[in-house]
């Protein structure tokens, strides 16, 4: 046995059984028992460019690119396609590969900052967290994303020894907002790290420091990749980055962002699913902030990337689980921080101090509270009815609050054994609802694709949104259409496209146009269409069917292939 490995077996054995988590049934449909917030169709919509550009040479076919929000992703996509041919499992490569990217920078980052026992336990917690496991599994940016961060927050925890990592820490959070700009939060929440770190120490920034170099990493990659790609192409940058996802979002009045701030905990079970983890990792941040000055930097900077995060929600979005995915990393490593953390924070001193605790005491109260209550409650929140959760997790943390003004943190220290007792039952939970996922296992998705495969000729164009999402397993062109953007203008005007992929049935009943309703206008501008097949796809826990339609009743025979 290598001697690297002797040392680094439970680093090895951990990754081994991440990496079995997220290659096995890989092109299994997301889970519908247990969902996590994916939206199947969307993979082929986000990898349109990057399969283009395997498929015809060309990056751009049609007026929906969204190389332009997602420049990373679609590069990192374009090579595996490259290297391993167009498919529903190439595709997800690149999500997986980052998934065990991020397992492996957490360990190292953890390591540093909170010793040996701590980076197995977080390594172990990842590698087996549900959600993750999950998003690790689909071709969209979240997984890919967030994996730069984690990437990010490792180098920085490492250059508080060795400072040129800082270059690399700012060079992942630049790739992480070019693989989704929802990244900005981070970049955000790093900067405020770095100013923080530079008025404790009253350096000069010109000094060499760990946020220097980390500044430097940031300013330097972002030039580069402003003159390369984003000047050369502002306006589809500036159309995608802002009209098409920040201008045409839910508003901004106060209502609506008291609306979101409430949603954060009861909307979706990301944080009911990893509960205990949740708890812990609060209560190390908690001690974080109590004791801010001689915390750790890596460890202030998951505090920034969570309440920081948190805000981007409320302003943004929290409606979306997919909003939830970058949360898991930061929460994981406070969690395994508690091992290493057995000093008291002792007194809260200064008003300052006494504000930000007692107030992120509040927070993540809300947090703790609403996603726990959320489980007694879960009729009446799948019914949309929030009321008494948010009420009750609402008192709950005006309470926590109150505790942490006069008492400080509570729980000073953590037991070993609670620790090890959290640990052991979240990945037992964890266990079971992918051996669920196992068991109840599909593959209607990628049967449709194929199937089409052998029904239309290569190059033909197919109308709507669920054309992308059934496109990895064939050669169609599909004509992505979406609400004010993608191929809407002319989506009354498109004659040559002959066909349309579209939901009929979504969880047992009828229900045209699931996908989006902007289909259904394309769909009454034909009313002599004709179904050609339909055919079972899976996206909710009941039956889905989609449907092959031709727009014209006397319109070619698509499986007359030489036509």
């Amino acid at each position: 046995m290598p001697s690297w490995l002797r040392r680094h077996w439970q680093v090895a054995l951990i990754l081994v059984l991440a990496g079995a988590l997220r290659g096995v049934w890989l092109t299994a449909d997301p889970p519908v028992s247990d969902p996590v917030g994916i939206v199947w169709h969307d993979e082929g919509a986000w990898t349109h460019n990057a399969r283009n550009q395997a498929l015809w040479g060309v990056w751009r076919t049609d007026a929906w690119n969204p190389v332009f929000i997602a420049p990373v992703f679609t590069a990192l996509e374009a090579v595996a396609f490259s290297t391993f041919g167009v498919g529903t499992w190439q595709a997800r490569i690149v999500p997986a590969v980052s998934g065990l990217a991020a397992i492996l920078a957490l360990m190292i980052g953890l390591r540093a900052t909170s010793g040996r026992h701590a980076a197995l336990c977080g390594g172990l917690l990842l590698a087996t967290n549900y959600t993750w496991v999950m998003w690790n599994r689909a071709a969209l940016m979240e997984s890919t994303m967030t994996a730069f961060m984690v990437i990010a927050w490792s180098a920085y925890a490492v250059a508080d020894h060795r400072h040129r990592w800082g270059l690399m820490a700012g060079g992942a959070a630049v790739a992480a907002f070019f693989t989704k700009a929802a990244a900005a939060f981070f970049v955000a929440a790093l900067l405020l790290e770095i100013a923080g770190a530079w008025w404790q120490s009253r350096r000069s920034p010109l000094s060499w420091s760990a946020p220097t170099a980390t500044l430097l990493g940031l300013a330097g990659s972002g030039l580069l990749v402003a003159g390369l790609f984003v000047l050369p192409y502002w306006t589809e940058f500036q159309f995608y980055n802002w009209e098409m996802t920040v201008e045409r979002k839910p508003t901004y009045s106060l209502d609506a962002l008291i609306q979101r701030a409430s949603w954060l905990p009861v909307v979706h079970g990301v944080f009911s699913r990893s509960w205990l983890v949740v708890v812990l990792g609060s209560l190390a941040a908690l001690r974080c902030v109590a004791r801010w000055r001689d915390a750790p930097p890596a460890i202030r900077l998951l505090v920034l990337w969570v309440v920081v995060g948190l805000l981007e929600l409320v302003v943004h979005d929290s409606g979306n689980e997919r909003r939830y995915v970058m949360f898991i990393p930061a929460f994981v490593g406070l969690f395994a921080h508690t091992i290493a953390d057995r000093t008291s924070p002792g007194a809260l001193r200064g008003l300052a101090t006494r504000v930000a605790t007692a107030g992120l005491a509040m927070i993540l109260g809300y947090l703790i509270a609403g996603s726990l209550i959320r489980l007694f409650m879960l009729d009446a929140v799948m019914a949309g009815d929030y009321r008494w959760t948010v009420r009750s997790a609402a008192a709950l943390a005006v309470a926590a609050g109150v505790w942490t003004w006069r008492y400080g943190p509570p729980w000073r220290n953590v037991p070993a054994g609670a620790v090890t007792a959290a640990l052991i039952l979240t990945v037992g939970i964890d266990f079971q609802l992918f051996g669920r996922f196992a068991a109840g296992r599909t593959t209607h998705n990628v049967n449709a694709s194929r199937m089409l495969s052998g029904l239309l000729p290569p190059d033909t164009l197919v109308h709507g949104k669920l054309a992308n999402g059934l496109a990895l397993e064939n050669r169609i062109r599909p004509v992505f259409v979406g609400r004010g953007f993608g191929n809407y203008a002319d989506r009354f005007g498109r004659d040559d496209v002959r066909y349309i992929l579209s939901y009929t049935q979504a969880n047992g009943e009828d229900a045209p146009g699931y996908e989006g309703d902007v289909i259904l206008d394309v769909l009454r501008h034909y009313p002599d269409r004709r179904f050609v097949v339909e055919f079972d796809v899976q996206e909710t826990p009941g039956s889905d069917r989609a449907a092959l339609i031709a727009k014209f009743p006397d319109g070619p025979d698509p499986r007359a292939r030489n036509q």
